[in-house]
């Protein structure tokens, strides 16, 4: 080998070492040179590139659009070393809407849609800057700001970091994936995130919980609800958590020509990044499926006025239980995984709100400190100019004559220097003066901007002593961005159900709620039901099936706590409002959507519970003819899953629950007619704990059994004792299932020991006729009875006459062949609005049958 050719050199090194030191170096590069954003600017490299050379090509908001490819050929020609796809990506995202809170590229022509449609192509689509992101981000950057470096190959300088007046970090939030490591950081709002820097300027000890006085949550371009904080609060405080989005759905009754009225779910709001079409196609495909039940058709008819997908719902369908499926199974309702990462002092770092703010806060000090101080250089070299022009006009016949007298323009610079102190700069300055500027007026103005550079040299040079100048800068231009960029909040903020109980969102009013004997129930209003004459028919208030019938209604309130007690002694709870609402027409929802009950158990008493007080009970009977009075405030927490209510012997089941005080008395009916009444003072009924059976009410004759119990209130009966005979007198109601009724006296009924037999209680004028129901009304109270077809009649209690023990009542209302009285409850006087409509209907009510 001769010495001229060159030999090869072999380097011993340790591969392990060498894999591990070349993938760290590859990782670094990725995390800080593509994939997570800047803490200071809160921008990505390729963001950043895109913004600066639309700058540089002085796209501005107020002048003409570009062509997008002209914008991302010098990107990548100059800056971005990478593929143009990835670059227009970028830019596409900067333009879009529905993916940034305050867009900061201005697109012309197709730049996608929400329903994930792909932009046109670069050569179609136009751009340009938009006021906000020139205000914002681009101002001052001609200002030695920031610090700029040596591009990909060394032909170009390019910006490090842009100065931004924002924390566009978390303005318009991040999602990036590097290597081993991620960010997704959500938008806020603009006005939000100026009053929370604010007020960390003015005071610098505020924690992260402390701030979110001013910065509650994130405020996504979709809109949408953002349930519960507790997840906000996590990550905010430690960097990390996860934030629950919830479209925006309401319930509204369509009117269609020709087709009967329905209900449909129409959204208007999706969770940020959700895909509506995808949205769409899934909910079809989930119906197809039959995982989603009471779905009939679904639409889209969205346009430019704004988003709108209808779901319109079976007629028998929930509309509440179909749009809580939607949340549980589909995109309308997700999460969002916080994780602020960002690059922070050239290292990546988990940031806190607090952490994102204070970074801003000390790049912003720093870009007002270099922007004064290089305005306070600019402002020195010319005030340093100005000096010298005065210099010259004050001599100046002697400064004609020595640049006349010169041989060149050298001679003549150097000649003012030595003869005036002059420097080299102030001798140019004079040289190359017009001879205009040497008027008296122009010498004023000379003057004049003289003294005005002074004073403003004289204020720059405070900024840069005085932090508190600084602080106070940053301010105003925060105030000024907030004033001519700020919108309103889109996202609502919606406390979880742990904050704010659902109740408080509906309005507590009258209703009933039926329960047929293969298990559905439903809820109306008590106003669907008008108050009618003793006689009539009444009117539908179910669709029942020929092999169903009405078995129990009640009237509440919506917001009542309903105990639901089954025939196996358990109890379950609900609220009013949670059961479905339906038509009179309509059949109800089953009962074990709503419960996890078995299709073989079945509702036998419901109890609506406004207050659980501690010196209320339930009192319970069973099939058998056993009863337990137990604490009403034992059933205040029941869990999920039911709570056990009583304890039953075999072959018997838990039949009658109603709320009694120890003073009241129990009165209770079997189906040939007797009754017993008794107190249900510790004596008589001593209070007993939820696991247990109970002791003997009464003794049935042979082939008979219980049909009904109520409580007689020992305040009603001390009202009655005071006043009289009279409106106030509580009287026992005895209605049979063959339609007749009757009121009798309380007195008539005499108090007993538990366990014996009882007295007549009505008697029958036909022997195929048994006793339906018997219960303790006043005579401003109303009634409602319900016949097995579900036909309801509401009528005034006081329409009824009253007749002794022994009477076997009057009509009150007409059957149909074959159909018969199943349940009757009490509409409370409290419940009424005018009682003087039931006035008039007694007046024409006769006492013959």
């Amino acid at each position: 080998m001769s010495d001229n050719e060159s030999t090869a050199r072999i380097i011993s090194t340790d591969l392990q070492q060498e894999m591990s030191q070349s993938y760290l170096e590859y990782a670094m590069s990725v995390i800080v040179g593509r994939a997570l954003p800047d803490a200071r600017d809160g921008l990505k490299p390729v963001h950043r590139r895109i913004l600066y050379a639309m700058h540089e090509l002085g796209l501005s908001a107020d002048r003409p659009f570009r062509k997008c490819a002209r914008v991302v050929g010098d990107v990548i020609g100059k800056y971005h070393p990478h593929g143009d796809q990835a670059v227009y990506d970028a830019l596409v995202r900067m333009a879009q809407d529905f993916s940034m809170r305050e867009p900061l590229v201005d697109g012309h022509g197709n730049f996608g849609s929400i329903d994930n449609d792909p932009p046109a192509a670069m050569r179609y689509t136009e751009c340009r800057l938009t006021a906000f992101a020139q205000t914002s981000l681009l101002q001052d950057i001609d200002a030695n700001t920031v610090d700029f470096g040596d591009n990909y190959d060394g032909s170009q300088q390019e910006p490090l970091v842009l100065p931004t007046r924002i924390p566009q970090l978390l303005l318009n939030g991040s999602s990036g994936i590097a290597v081993g490591m991620a960010t997704n950081i959500p938008p806020h709002n603009l006005g939000e995130l100026v009053d929370g820097l604010i007020a960390l300027i003015q005071n610098p000890n505020l924690t992260s919980l402390e701030l979110m006085q001013w910065i509650p949550a994130p405020d996504f371009p979709t809109g949408a609800l953002i349930m519960g904080q507790s997840g906000i609060r996590e990550a905010y405080t430690t960097g990390r958590g996860s934030i629950t989005m919830r479209g925006v759905a309401t319930i509204e009754t369509l009117e269609q020509r020709g087709r009967p009225t329905r209900d449909a779910i129409i959204i208007t709001e999706l969770p940020y990044q959700t895909n509506k079409a995808a949205m769409i196609e899934k909910i079809a495909e989930m119906v197809n499926e039959k995982r989603l039940e009471g779905i009939a058709d679904i639409r889209d008819e969205s346009d430019r006025d704004g988003m709108r997908v209808v779901i319109e719902l079976k007629r028998d369908a929930q509309a509440q239980v179909v749009l809580n499926n939607l949340y549980k199974q589909t995109p309308l309702q997700a999460n969002f995984g916080v994780n602020m990462l960002a690059i922070l002092q050239g290292e990546p770092r988990t940031l806190t709100l607090r952490d994102s703010l204070q970074a801003f806060l000390d790049f912003r000090q720093e870009v007002i400190e270099r922007r004064t101080r290089y305005e306070l250089q600019k402002a020195e070299e010319r005030d340093h100019l100005l000096q010298g022009y005065l210099l010259a006009l004050a001599h100046l016949d002697r400064v004609i004559v020595l640049i006349r007298e010169a041989a060149d323009t050298a001679t003549a610079r150097a000649e003012l220097q030595a003869v005036f102190g002059l420097s080299e700069a102030q001798a140019d300055g004079i040289l190359q003066m017009q001879l205009r500027r040497l008027t008296a007026l122009e010498s004023e103005k000379i003057q004049a901007e003289h003294e005005e550079l002074v004073r403003r040299i004289a204020d720059l040079r405070d900024i840069l002593a005085r932090r508190e100048r600084v602080m106070q800068i940053i301010s105003e231009e925060l105030e000024q961005i907030k004033a001519r960029f700020a919108s309103p909040r889109r996202s609502q903020i919606c406390l979880d159900d742990s904050e704010l109980d659902t109740a408080d969102l509906i309005e507590n009013r009258e209703t009933i709620i039926f329960l047929t004997e293969q298990g559905y129930i439903k809820r109306m209003g008590i106003e669907e039901f008008q108050v009618q004459g003793r006689a009539t028919r009444g009117k539908a208030g179910a669709r029942i099936k020929e092999d169903d019938a009405i078995e129990q209604f009640f009237a509440c309130r919506s917001h009542d706590t309903i105990l639901l007690f089954t025939d196996r002694g358990v109890v379950y709870t609900l609220r009013g409002y949670q059961v479905p609402q339906g038509s009179r027409t309509a059949r109800g929802s089953a009962i074990v959507q709503l419960l996890p009950i078995t299709r073989e158990e079945r509702i036998t008493s419901m109890v609506p519970v406004s207050e659980f007080t501690d010196d209320e009970y339930l009192v319970m009977l069973t099939r058998g003819g056993y009863i337990k009075k137990t604490a009403l405030s034992a059933f205040a927490n029941v869990r999920s899953n039911g709570l056990i209510a009583i304890s039953l012997e075999e072959n018997d089941e838990l039949r009658w629950v109603r709320r009694a005080r120890s003073s009241d008395d129990v009165v209770m009916a079997t189906r040939q007619g007797m009754s017993i009444r008794f107190r249900a003072d510790d004596e008589q009924l001593r209070p007993l704990g939820r696991a247990t059976r109970g002791v003997r009410a009464i003794t049935l004759n042979p082939g008979d059994n219980l049909v009904s119990m109520d409580i007689i209130s020992a305040e009603s009966v001390m009202a009655a004792e005071q006043e009289g005979e009279g409106l106030a007198n509580p009287w026992v109601l005895v209605i049979t299932k063959a339609g007749r009724g009757k009121r009798s006296a309380i007195d008539n009924f005499r108090q007993q020991n538990r366990g014996g037999k009882g007295v007549i209680a009505t008697k029958f004028r036909q022997d195929s006729d048994e006793l339906a129901a018997l219960r303790i009304v006043n005579a401003e109270d109303e009634i409602m009875l319900v016949t097995a077809r579900g036909i309801v009649m509401r009528q005034a209690a006081k329409a009824i006459p009253t007749q002794s023990r022994e009477a076997t009542g009057v009509l009150v209302q007409r059957l149909d062949p074959e159909d018969s009285i199943v349940g009757v409850t009490v509409v409370p006087a409290s419940f009424i609005g005018d009682p003087e409509e039931a006035d008039e209907i007694v007046d024409g009510v006769s006492e013959e049958d």
